[in-house]
């Protein structure tokens, strides 16, 4: 019973994050779950297939991020923009090992009224949280860097500090910990009124700081690329963090509009396709990275190492980089 509580008072204290592990514990209200003679859950066969599909998707980006970091370790030339591919690499790794383990453990739980495995689904759900805050943040440092280094290439090439990627990566993952802990420690151990604070104050952390900076940098960013490049093709990196950032804004968004409408009753959007959906999100990159850098005139060709050299080690000879940094050179000479 101890188990049950405590399951339960983490679960509601995580419903309103960006990654709010309420999608991954239905309410007892759902219309999509009734119980049986015992008071254990009895999950529809929509809501089971639509969980295995989730794990199998899960499956395919554990591989694709796999071997994205496999071969960024070892095999791609390192830069500033590879150390923040790398580290959002590690959190999607991490975000798809802990939601196929969560949704197991859960569906175990519900159906066998197994509740000894509680603390250790707290624990996973505390990572989901974790990784996917982390691969958010991850995403708004890539869209700000390359901003600046189209913006400022003089500075970018001549001034920057060698190690400010990893200094950031290691400040972003240090204010993931901070958030999910916190986040844990008011909604387990505080009064009601904290944890409701703690929801508000991750919105704003989310939506209106780094959510804005991302949305609001590649924007700017691709003004600047259309209006100077003129007929000129963008470079594969610049494609690559444009379609990385819609293909989240199109397939995570919807997982924390999930979770701020079931909180305020605004909306219910089904939680098992929202869960396949952040899925799809965390495992869709190496394909893109793939795809972009195999693409040469209406064909794919070449292996993913070949493809991630393409996309990584292009940046620094970039068109956008080298009419940015012409632009500002005649402006300093005039």
């Amino acid at each position: 019973m101890k188990d049950k509580e405590t399951l339960a008072s983490l679960s509601r204290g995580l419903m309103m994050t960006e990654v709010s592990t309420t999608s991954l514990l239905p309410t007892e209200t759902s219309p999509d779950y009734r119980y049986n003679g015992t008071g254990c859950k009895i999950h529809s066969l929509t809501n089971v297939i639509l969980d295995g599909v989730t794990v199998l998707i899960c499956l395919f980006g554990l591989v694709g991020n796999g071997v994205v970091l496999w071969l960024l370790s070892f095999f791609i030339k390192r830069n500033p923009f590879t150390i923040y591919i790398l580290n959002l690499a590690v959190a999607d790794l991490s975000f798809l090992l802990s939601l196929p383990v969560c949704l197991i453990l859960y569906t175990v739980q519900s159906l066998f009224c197994f509740y000894e495995f509680g603390h250790v689904l707290g624990v996973f759900l505390l990572l989901v949280l974790f990784a996917h805050n982390a691969g958010l943040y991850f995403l708004t440092a890539i869209s700000v860097e390359r901003c600046l280094s189209v913006f400022f290439p003089i500075w970018y090439r001549c001034h920057r500090p060698k190690h400010l990627s990893s200094l950031v990566c290691a400040l972003l993952w240090a204010l993931s910990c901070l958030v999910s802990g916190l986040m844990s420690y008011f909604c387990l151990f505080g009064g009601t009124e904290h944890c409701r604070m703690s929801h508000i104050a991750m919105y704003v952390l989310v939506f209106l700081i780094f959510g804005s900076i991302m949305v609001l940098s590649n924007l700017i960013l691709f003004i600047k690329v259309r209006h100077s490049s003129q007929q000129r093709q963008p470079g594969r990196f610049y494609i690559v963090i444009l379609l990385t950032i819609l293909f989240f804004l199109i397939f995570a968004v919807p997982f924390s509009i999930q979770h701020f409408g079931w909180y305020f009753n605004y909306f219910n959007i089904p939680i098992e396709i929202c869960n396949a959906l952040a899925s799809v999100n965390s495992s869709i990159n190496p394909l893109i990275y793939f795809l972009v850098g195999s693409y040469r005139k209406w064909r794919f060709r070449g292996s993913v190492k070949v493809a991630l050299q393409r996309v990584f080690e292009e940046h620094a000879d970039s068109r956008e980089d080298i009419e940015a940094t012409r632009t500002d050179t005649m402006e300093m000479t005039n």
